[in-house]
């Protein structure tokens, strides 16, 4: 989810370590801790970029850091853990300014609070659009520093000697010229007396002892020794299990249900009927399930019932055909491709695509007279409270929400529908009952990342460069459901987002975006949202370009990005890890593409080889990467890993289809991902650089697929705009 402005800049230090962005006094607010202690309340700014965030008047509060007179430091974490290494990299971003091990900071999930934990760039309470180190990075950093600077007033006030001859080292302050020194804890109720700064200095990266150091996961042992919660994790004091079937056809109804059957199975307890699904109430998951599958239901399939992916493709084309809103245009498209010497066409299409997180949608409701509570992992903790209030028919701070780790989230978890069938299930239930979806429900209803069709027109100058770039794309808009106030004029920045602003030098360039939401088929985030469909189209289709131009694909864009020089050093950097034009054997080949994305530039070079049967296996990936100043080394190299095999998995096997209504996929045999034996050599190569930090858990995912397709074209000599793969095109290619 990229809301905030497209490679917008986060605030750092001046020349002289002083944090420039941000007032003191709108930033930070410091207090008595309940039990003793300091306590520091940060304020972050909400805004939809860094420097909209610097000129804001209005500051809300965000997170807190809390330092006990034990000594023990909390961070309440306005962000979730999904894997992708938060509870680990904020940490030290606190931990570094403030001069401690990061062994010693302690984390707390932060509850429902929009006022405390915004996120800058979100305008809301969510974890998501890889931009959590994005809108920490100056706050968290102010937060540690201003902590380290009135813990060294407070000692030098203690001992009456000048502020400027205490340094702060290892959690503890020392008076230099004596060695005295005081733990923080010892100093922690002083310090909360004394008036915030008006300002501090943050440490410089060549001060840096943890920041750009490869630190070991906070939440590894717990998750290697059994002992790290999950949402499906979870079970209150008398809890039940339920799980649940829903109408095969979105927006469908229960015409009538025989239970009779499943009440008969041994540890079943009740039957939950809705008006669009039936829940089964039981001592464990086994009998839920039994109790499932021994239900005689009818349904009402509704206005859905004929509903084809054909029908929807077919539709989407059509729209493609006429105007839509104007996301971009630079000089006159249409001017310059009636003098271009050649002209190149091309029609994409994308399909549906399901999140198949490995843990399950999964929600733990107690239903009480006056209150609700709820066990869940959630990206978006305050929407899943609100949306459970109204079912639940209690105001919202009679929701208490428990969130705890989440095994999977790639936008999924964005959403609130499965709380909302936990709590309408939990309506029925005396007591607390967890639900749990299974493989087939989560599948087949999940929220989709769109379907897309593209149209793309270039004219080519009598060198073979572009002078012309068209394109008209059409697809639903998850931004107008889910920030409704952000979708304006027809347009949003995630449906757009890698598809207008291209690094490379276009003169002439028109794109147009026409919203199309499908019959009664919800769509939602997806783990690097719009690029995952336009890096695959623009990157394609800048291949294509080059193809016909007959250049090297490499060459062909390092000429178009003179004025990108950090998109251009990952291109190069990317191609000669990646051995480019050095031989390979008959079909197999390399394929290249360049994005900018999430604040990040980034390269990959993937090596393919195609079997006589149309098979496709990648071998080897290089992925060059500029994310700027990189906080953990090891969170990116996992972070690019994981999403190349995400991206991967997309494109040869990723794809949700509709047969009278009903969605064929259902589990990991007919929804594939990539297995370990199939999973590619994986090279990381990172720029170091001290810009701010770009967002790192999705670029890998976006970028991966169009290097795979044009890779094909490499090996093969066959141009594939639609996917995933169609290895019967391939056959003999």
């Amino acid at each position: 989810m990229t809301l905030d402005h497209h490679g917008s800049k986060t605030s750092g230090p001046d020349e002289q370590g002083r944090a420039t962005a941000l007032s003191r006094r709108g930033f930070l607010r410091a207090g008595a801790a309940a039990g003793g202690g300091l306590l520091l309340s940060l304020n972050l700014p909400f805004a939809m970029d860094e420097a909209n965030a610097a000129a804001a008047d209005m500051f809300v509060p965000s997170a807190f850091v809390r330092i006990q007179s034990d000594g023990q430091i909390v961070l309440t974490m306005p962000y979730v853990e999904m894997g992708q290494g938060t509870y680990t990299s904020i940490p030290m971003l606190i931990a570094e300014e403030l001069e401690v091990d990061l062994k010693d900071v302690q984390l707390e999930h932060a509850p429902p609070n929009e006022k405390l934990y915004v996120n800058p760039l979100l305008g809301v309470q969510a974890t998501g659009g890889s931009n959590a180190i994005r809108g920490a990075w100056g706050p968290m950093r102010q937060a540690g520093a201003t902590a380290r600077t009135m813990l060294v007033l407070a000692a030098a006030k203690r001992w009456k000697v000048d502020p400027a001859s205490c340094r702060a080292q290892s959690g503890e302050v020392v008076h230099t010229p004596t060695g005295k020194s005081a733990k923080y804890g010892e100093l922690a109720e002083e310090a909360a007396g004394i008036p915030v700064p008006e300002s501090v200095t943050l440490k410089q990266p060549q001060d840096f002892k943890l920041i750009g150091t490869s630190a070991k996961r906070l939440d590894a042992s717990g998750k290697v020794n059994g002992t790290a919660v999950f949402g499906i994790d979870v079970r209150p004091p008398g809890a039940r299990i339920a799980t649940l079937v829903q109408s095969p056809v979105f927006g469908g109804r229960v015409k009538s249900v025989d239970d009779t059957a499943a009440k008969a199975v041994k540890g079943v307890h009740q039957i939950v009927k809705l008006d669009d699904a039936v829940a089964v109430v039981a001592d464990h998951m086994g009998a839920a399930k039994k109790g499932i599958e021994a239900l005689a239901i009818e349904w009402d399939d509704g206005p859905n019932a004929t509903l084809t992916t054909a029908a929807i493709a077919a539709e989407l084309e059509q729209a493609t055909s006429t105007p839509g809103a104007v996301a971009q245009n630079i000089g006159d498209v249409d001017r310059a491709m009636l003098g271009a010497m050649t002209k190149v066409m091309a029609t994409y299409q994308v399909p549906f695509l399901a999140h198949a997180a490995l843990e399950p949608m999964n929600c733990t409701v107690h239903v009480r007279k006056d209150d609700c509570e709820i066990w869940v992992g959630n990206q978006a903790v305050t929407r899943a409270q609100a949306f459970a209030a109204k079912v639940a028919g209690v105001p919202v701070d009679r929701v208490i929400v428990h969130n705890h780790l989440i095994g999977g989230g790639f936008g999924r978890r964005l959403e609130a529908d499965g709380v909302v069938r936990a709590v309408e299930i939990a309506k029925h239930v005396d007591g607390p009952v967890k639900v749990v979806w299974t493989r087939a429900e989560d599948i087949q209803h999940d929220m989709y990342r769109p379907m897309f069709v593209d149209q793309l027109s270039a004219g080519l100058d009598a060198k073979g460069m572009p002078v012309a770039w068209n394109h008209r794309f059409a697809g639903s808009s998850v931004i107008a459901r889910y920030f409704p106030q952000y979708f304006k004029d027809g347009l949003d920045p995630d449906s757009t987002d890698g598809a207008i602003n291209l690094a490379y030098a276009l003169p002439n360039m028109h794109v147009e975006y026409v919203q199309v939401e499908p019959p009664g088929i919800p769509t939602a985030f997806w783990r690097s949202v719009g690029p995952s469909h336009n890096v695959f189209v623009t990157e394609s289709f800048m291949d294509e370009l080059a193809a016909a131009a007959m250049q090297d694909p490499v060459t062909y864009r390092a000429a178009l990005l003179d004025k990108e020089p950090r998109a251009k050093a990952v291109l190069e950097l990317a191609a000669k890890k990646a051995g480019w034009g050095e031989s390979l054997p008959q079909r197999a080949g390399r394929g290249v593409s360049l994005q900018f994305a999430f604040g990040s530039y980034m390269a990959q070079v993937a090596e393919i080889e195609v079997s006589m049967d149309g098979a496709v296996r990648v071998r080897r990936v290089v992925c060059a990467v500029d994310c700027g100043t990189v906080i953990n080394p090891d969170t990116v190299q996992a972070q690019v890993q994981g999403a190349i095999i995400f991206g991967i998995t997309a494109a040869l096997y990723g794809e949700i289809t509709l047969k009278e209504g009903r969605v064929e996929q259902a589990n990991f045999d007919t929804y594939r991902l990539l297995r370990m034996n199939e999973t590619p050599v994986i090279e990381v190569h990172i720029v170091q650089n001290s810009e701010p930090p770009g967002g790192i858990g999705e670029p890998g995912t976006s970028a991966i697929v169009p290097a795979v397709a044009n890779a094909i074209f490499a090996a093969t000599g066959k141009r594939l705009r639609k996917l995933p793969i169609d290895t019967e095109q391939l056959k003999s290619a």
